[in-house]
């Protein structure tokens, strides 16, 4: 729970920056990369769901918007990337948060549903590899994690039980005699699917011979979680605990937890700022939000994605989440992608 009331408590002191910072805007176009004027006055509602990750930072949005317009209803929920997209294909919500691309089955769902969308990029992550602070291991390669987390690790309860599996992978192996107690986030999630596709669990598990339907899966003998604050309480409570989060729920548990190095080749790296932007962290990855063409034709949605594309959103509220902010040709990118398709319907950002 400690981790939830930091990041609560960085997102209401981010309302009251952005709120001082629109208010002393030049009153440029949030598409146009400056803070801009807050819609205000608007009625109907706003339904953001998705994933856990980036529900923080699409809180963060929605308490500003809400400041200046308290009679839109404003939701933001996080069951997860897989789930979220689910209601949005299914016309039940405005936004879908999400923590990796959408997938072909769900771009599938949409077509059949009529639901027409935008994409639009909003900030980068480090999936954070994490366990007890008491773990004597610093770094895990490639193989390691496919030792402790991959379809053939089921059934090891200790992390030295890995060690012949690391060895056979390529793995650097050398584990402690502890318990391995791993909570990570489940199949629901798009923290999940991005896990398993950057640490590189699908080729090492298709040379292995294991069978196709479980090359993109990890072990089934874990507590599995939607919720990021109950991963993060689990690296506090056993010496062999072990799992992921996004990069600001590892960072918001400060010394509670151990945050490890992940070398995919070209040696550790620790996540951080600069290495996620500078993509030299093996997992990183970008945020994004989803935008239906329906709800963006209405005029509350619209302002709330002006305001989420501005500054405010994608420097401000990223930040303030813990997450880290595009660089600039990308900041421009995403508010080009949303200019267009509000000018497509027949409405110009910042309208």
């Amino acid at each position: 729970m400690r981790t939830f009331r930091r990041i609560a408590r960085a997102g209401a002191g981010l309302a009251a920056l952005a709120l001082v910072a629109a208010a002393c805007s030049d009153g440029s176009s949030a598409g146009g990369g400056g803070d801009g004027d807050i819609a205000s006055g608007l009625t109907g509602s706003v339904i953001v769901s998705g994933s856990s990750t980036v529900e923080p930072i699409s809180t963060a949005v929605a308490e500003i918007f809400s400041e200046s317009n308290p009679d839109v209803e404003v939701r933001v929920d996080g069951p997860g990337t897989g789930d979220g997209f689910e209601l949005f294909c299914g016309g039940d919500t405005d936004i879908n948060d999400a923590s990796r691309p959408i997938e072909d089955d769900e771009v599938a769902a949409c077509e059949e549903a009529g639901i027409g969308y935008t994409e639009l990029e909003v900030g980068l992550d480090g999936l954070t590899v994490m366990g007890n602070p008491a773990n004597p291991m610093t770094c895990l390669n490639s193989g390691d994690l496919y030792a402790l987390f991959g379809p053939e690790s089921e059934g090891i309860e200790t992390w030295d039980g890995a060690n012949a599996l690391a060895t056979e992978v390529g793995g650097t192996a050398g584990f402690p005699a502890s318990s391995l107690d791993i909570t990570a986030p489940g199949e629901e999630s798009g923290t999940y699917d991005a896990f398993i596709e950057l640490s590189g669990i699908p080729g090492i598990a298709e040379s292995q011979g294991v069978p196709e339907d479980e090359w993109e899966t990890l072990r089934k003998d874990y507590t599995a979680s939607p919720n990021d604050n109950v991963i993060v309480t689990a690296m506090e409570g056993s010496e062999g605990a072990l799992g992921f989060v996004g990069f600001a729920f590892a960072q918001s548990a400060g010394e509670a937890v151990k945050e490890f190095e992940v070398d995919a080749g070209e040696g550790c790296v620790a996540p951080s700022a600069e290495t996620v932007i500078d993509g030299s962290y093996p997992l990183s990855r970008s945020l994004y939000i989803y935008v239906s063409d329906a709800a963006m034709a209405r005029p509350e949605v619209q302002a709330f994605v002006d305001l989420f594309v501005s500054d405010t959103g994608l420097t401000e509220a990223v930040s303030g989440a813990g997450y880290v902010p595009l660089p600039a040709d990308r900041m421009e990118g995403t508010r080009a992608a949303a200019t267009d398709a509000e000018a497509a319907l027949g409405a110009s950002v910042g309208a």
